[in-house]
């Protein structure tokens, strides 16, 4: 381990390249992102992105910024155009049966390090959006609200956001009845409505409270396919299955 590489704290208004220009000039590249999406949903699963961005203007994309604050369509270009341009990324899948038997935290850090651990470069330095990730064997930050303010921890949100997006809309067509491709799993008016009506299916996560709510009022669960493994979505596009 080396020692602070830090020589300042980058401002806020230093551009979203300030922490990748720090680490570089200490001497740690490469420099890893890593986010996730699903946290809060109640359906689907928990989706964890990380991102290696490559050094000098090939790095440099044009409109990134924290997934949240960009349209559906604008994710899907900048997602074509990461996974493009990145020197190496990956995607962990972690399905919602997971989530309910070790809980969302675990499964995060877990599938944050597992993340890392999938790209095909091993990184110097590693920034998280929020969370620290331990045990990872190379230095590490937590940034608040790190996809707002360090490229790479906005393209691995923009990997993680979009990979889960195209989870939800394909499990719509298995439930239509809960209108997973409008709310993407997260708890809305519809989707509360929707699960008093219907109750949950195999996709929700019962240990959320309003899912188990649901569930004793109408006492059946719309079982669909059986839950798989974790899937590992590499770099180079392929997806693999991965035991837990």
């Amino acid at each position: 381990m080396r020692g602070r590489p830090l020589r300042f704290t980058p401002r806020r208004d230093a551009g979203l390249y300030a922490y990748e220009r720090v680490l570089e000039h200490a001497g740690f590249t490469p420099v890893a992102g890593v986010d996730e999406a699903g946290r809060g949903a109640c359906a689907g699963p928990l989706v964890i992105g990380a991102v290696i961005l490559p050094d000098g203007r090939r790095g440099r994309i044009a409109g990134l910024a924290d997934s949240k604050l960009l349209t559906p369509a604008r994710r899907e270009d900048l997602y074509v155009e990461i996974v493009e341009r990145a020197e190496t990324w990956s995607a962990i899948v972690v399905p919602c049966h997971d989530i309910d038997r070790i809980g969302v935290h675990r499964c995060n850090i877990t599938g944050m390090r597992r993340a890392l651990a999938a790209l095909e470069r091993r990184p110097e330095y590693v920034l998280s959006d929020g969370f620290a990730v331990p045990g990872l064997g190379v230095p590490a930050l937590n940034v608040i609200k790190g996809d707002q303010v360090a490229a790479c921890v906005a393209a691995a949100s923009i990997v993680a956001k979009v990979t889960r997006d195209r989870i939800m809309v394909e499990l719509h067509e298995r439930y239509p009845e809960y209108g997973f491709d409008v709310h993407k799993g997260y708890v809305t008016r519809d989707h509360s409505a929707a699960l008093a009506a219907h109750g949950p299916c195999s996709e929700h996560r019962f240990s959320f409270v309003n899912v188990g709510r649901a569930l004793r009022k109408n006492g059946d669960v719309a079982l669909g396919d059986e839950a798989g493994d974790d899937l590992v979505i590499p770099g180079d596009g392929r997806t693999e299955g991965a035991p837990a």
